[in-house]
């Protein structure tokens, strides 16, 4: 049902005192006042990660300090005691949402409790804002920022690269910063409130992956990306004298400074043709690794080198040395073992066939061992266990062919980091998770490594589209890259990411509203890669298994879709430029072109009338009363760009539309509309359970009211409005994604663009639904080659006249026979309904045979 997201001064900058309240307008004197925020609690529906980790940094002065930065998603503290992940910039709001691309991290190695970040997520038209420098005093708890003159890109190319920002580890009140396009290398004397230009390193750097590109991102000059202290050069209080730097320049990627950054020459002999992505200093020798392109997604040649510093001399120690034709990747993820500093260890910049690479040296990098060899192609032997069970759903949904195999080690895998307390542990960021070993020297003793995700707590996902159906599970969210979920339990990772057929990106859901066990979502892929694949699926046991229908000819972006009330039929947009609407009756078995509607629109459904659909497109709204056979206009003068609507449950013909110009309500099937007083701009706009006492449905909006911007709540019909989100808990350019809860008063479903989906209770709901009215006992009775039995004991909590008890098989289990309930199974999911007699409970069972092995089963049992 929804869309995607769209998506000259050289010293002493003034500093801004950055509050989270200071980054949402104050209402003006003249503005009726917004209440005060109500005491809401916020948590993330657990995904655990979901995207790009391109650094990952340990703090030198104190064991178990580590902060991981990301593109799109901010930045992050691990708590060590609960092995998780601490959000760090959720007070970012719309006004600077850029900061959340995170281009790198310095955590002070003098002073534990000082970390900084440079932020700012484009460096093209797509972020307003220049970028900043943040920094705390308190390991991200508060923090203050610097305006830069110039963007950042932490969603730009290259941003894998660094660290780009360092502290001196021995005057920490000197800072480095390496700039994007074109600006150089600056530097901060006083901790980061005050910056400017180093005006004698003269080596912008020239690299663009793609110096072409119109609209600037491919274009983007990733500029000076790592810089690196030879702490041996300066005493406590003093400036370190030898300084490296790296910059994005295949022909001059390497400079040093011997006098504090006075200045700077490049250092002689050294490599060209390639970047260097990382410089690590251990003793005497400086190593790089290299690669052909400035990543993180292409990369297909590189080297790994290293510099003696005290002769000059340069040494190639590549494992695979871009000369051989079985390089194939570029070098990065660049580490050294603090405790052991002949211990290092290298990555594939991205490796996506068969998978990612770790290459570990013990002697300097004379020689390498490899945490995969081949054995006999297409055979490998591994230096590694891998379990995912804290986070399933990295498998993809995949059942590869040899030599690959699921889940992956990772791709883009550019921070690569040896705890430098412990030689045990690493962490390392990919596409898609942290993944991390704690018994990392058995590598050496020939044993294996055991690698596990290391995100807990660190959500990383666009949400393009939520919902929350009346029944079954409480959400369903489409997501970019990975496709979406269903969620039974918020506080559990989902098994598995939607599959048959797998989406990238989900950008489309809807259920009926009279029968929600049916849904439909929409979304995009590589065709070449799964030609035989439609764009359009969907799902009668609410969302648990899902089935493909047809597609017209050219489909290849999902778009948005509605589906009927009653589930009897679907209209559907495809989101490629100009092609036609199009409406089925039945699950897509055939399509059929929608007339009177224009290309792209954005389509919903009435929930109550199963004929009734509605269009949107360039200011004006459309109805169709006939299934989506044909539309006709209705009201004109809308907002043109940035428009969600939604039509509310329970009454046929109520539609609110979020846009531009503010939040409209329609009450005649979108004939008219009326703009909501004091509501000047609405990103999106959802539907919860009514409080108490009324029978009109909570109504959630993020939008501008009364000047401020936020997440609010009205219980009676927009008339009057309440601030549910605060200062703290802004999470960026918010809302592409947003609806209530229609069983809980008060939940909130909140999609971000890159910090996942965040839940909000209010202080007087519930932390979960109230109980379903009953518990299902499931116990395996007898069990044989092939096969087993199985009784489920059902026992009432409160009254009821009915109940459905349904659990998911592990494996490829098959009921055939089941006795007292009516049972059904479709894939792996299977659903007991009671029999006419046994329908009002006190306790009763019922019981199954099936093929396939016992397993343990915990089942859901609901009343009526």
């Amino acid at each position: 049902m929804r869309r995607a997201l769209a998506g000259g001064m050289t010293a002493g900058l003034a500093t801004l005192a950055i509050t989270a309240a200071a980054l949402v307008p104050a209402a003006t004197a003249t503005s009726a006042p917004v209440p005060a925020a109500e005491s809401y609690s916020w948590k993330n529906v657990r995904i655990d990660g979901g995207g790009f980790v391109p650094g990952i940094v340990f703090s030198r002065k104190e064991k178990n300090l580590i902060y991981a930065r990301t593109d799109i998603g901010g930045a992050y503290r691990w708590d060590q005691s609960a092995k998780k992940w601490i959000p760090l910039l959720d007070w970012v709001g719309w006004d600077k949402w850029g900061y959340n691309g995170v281009v790198s991290m310095a955590a002070d190695p003098v002073d534990a409790d000082r970390v900084y970040v440079a932020a700012g997520m484009y460096t093209n038209s797509w972020d307003p804002n220049k970028g900043a420098i943040l920094r705390s005093s308190d390991r991200g708890r508060t923090w203050q920022a610097t305006e830069l003159p110039f963007k950042l890109g932490g969603n730009m190319p290259g941003r894998g690269m660094g660290e780009r920002l360092v502290v001196d580890p021995n005057d920490n009140r000197v800072l480095y910063l390496g700039a994007p396009e074109g600006n150089g290398l600056w530097k901060s004397t006083d901790r980061g409130v005050t910056w400017s230009k180093v005006s004698s390193f003269t080596n912008p750097g020239d690299y663009a992956e793609n110096p072409s590109d119109p609209n600037g991102y491919g274009s983007h000059r990733p500029g000076v990306v790592w810089v690196t202290f030879d702490e041996s050069t300066g005493t406590s209080g003093t400036p370190t004298k030898t300084i490296y730097a790296g910059v994005a320049d295949k022909a001059n990627t390497v400079y040093r400074s011997t006098d504090a950054g006075a200045t700077w020459t490049r250092l002689a002999g050294q490599p060209t043709g390639y970047i260097a992505h990382k410089g690590v200093l251990a003793g005497n020798a400086l190593y790089i690794a290299t690669s052909d392109t400035g990543g993180p997604y292409t990369g297909a040649k590189g080297d790994v080198w290293k510099y003696d510093t005290k002769t000059g001399g340069w040494t190639q120690i590549s494992p695979i040395p871009s000369s051989s034709s079985d390089d194939y990747f570029g070098y990065s993820g660049l580490t050294i073992d603090r405790q052991h500093p002949n211990t290092l260890m290298v990555a594939t910049q991205v490796s996506w066939w068969p998978d990612m690479i770790l290459f570990r040296s013990t002697d300097g990098g004379a020689t390498w061992t490899r945490i995969w060899d081949w054995n006999g192609y297409p055979n490998r032997s591994f230096r590694y266990t891998h379990d995912i069970s804290s986070v399933p759903w990295l498998t993809f949904g995949a059942n590869p062919s040899p030599p690959e195999v699921t889940p992956k080690l990772g791709w883009m895998n550019e921070s690569v980091e040896i705890d430098p307390f412990d030689s045990d542990r690493l962490m390392y960021g990919t596409g898609a998770t942290i993944y991390g070993t704690e018994n990392l020297t058995q590598w050496d003793a020939g044993g294996k490594i055991t690698i596990t995700p290391m995100v807990k707590g660190l959500e990383e996902t666009a949400v393009l589209d939520l919902i929350s159906p009346p029944s079954g599970a409480p959400l369903v969210s489409a997501l970019g890259d990975i496709g979406g979920f269903r969620h039974p339990d918020l506080t559990a990772v989902p098994a598995t990411i939607f599959t048959q057929p797998v989406f990238t990106t989900t950008t489309s859901l809807d259920y009926a509203e009279s029968n929600p066990n049916i849904m439909v979502r929409t979304g995009n892929f590589t065709d070449s890669d799964r030609p035989n694949d439609s764009h359009v699926a969907f799902s009668t046991d609410g969302g648990a298994n899902w089935f493909q229908g047809t597609e017209p000819s050219g489909v290849n972006q999902g778009g948005t879709v509605a589906g009927a009330a009653d589930g009897s039929r679907f209209v559907w947009a495809p989101g490629d430029s100009g092609q036609q609407v199009v409406h089925s009756t039945g699950f897509g078995t055939t399509w059929s072109p929608s007339s009177g509607v224009p290309a792209n629109a954005i389509i919903e459904s009435d929930r109550v009338n199963p004929n009734r659909f509605y269009a949107f497109s360039n200011g004006r709204f459309y109805v169709s009363t006939n299934g989506g056979q044909s539309f006709t206009p209705a009201a004109t003068g809308l907002p043109t760009t940035g428009v969600h609507f939604k039509a509310l449950p329970g009454k046929e013909g109520d539609i609110w539309l979020a846009g531009e110009t503010g939040l409209l309500h329609s009450t005649d099937s979108g004939a008219t509309f009326t703009k909501q007083p004091n509501v000047s701009k609405a990103i999106n706009v959802g539907f919860g359970k009514p409080a108490p006492g009324r029978t009109d449905q909570a109504l959630y909006t993020v939008a501008t009211i009364n000047n401020v911007t936020g997440l609010f709540r009205s219980d009676d019909t927009g008339a009057t409005w309440l601030r549910v989100n605060d200062d703290q808990h802004q999470y960026g350019n918010m809302g592409e994604a947003l609806t209530g809860d229609p069983r809980v008063y008060g939940r909130v479903y909140l999609g971000t663009n890159g910090r996942g989906i965040i839940y909000g209770d209010t202080s007087a709901t519930p932390t979960e639904p109230p109980p379903s009215g009953c518990t299902a006992t499931y116990k395996t009775t007898s069990s044989w080659q092939g096969g087993h039995q199985a009784e489920v004991t059902v026992t009432s909590t409160t009254p009821a006249k009915s109940w459905k008890v349904s659990w998911t098989f592990p494996g490829d289990q098959k009921v055939t026979q089941h006795w007292s309930a009516k049972l059904t199974q479709q894939g792996s999911a299977v659903t007991a309904a009671n029999e006419s007699w046994n329908g009002t409970l006190g306790t009763t069972q019922f019981g199954f045979v099936a093929t396939g092995a016992a397993a343990p089963i915990t089942p859901t049992c609901t009343t009526e």
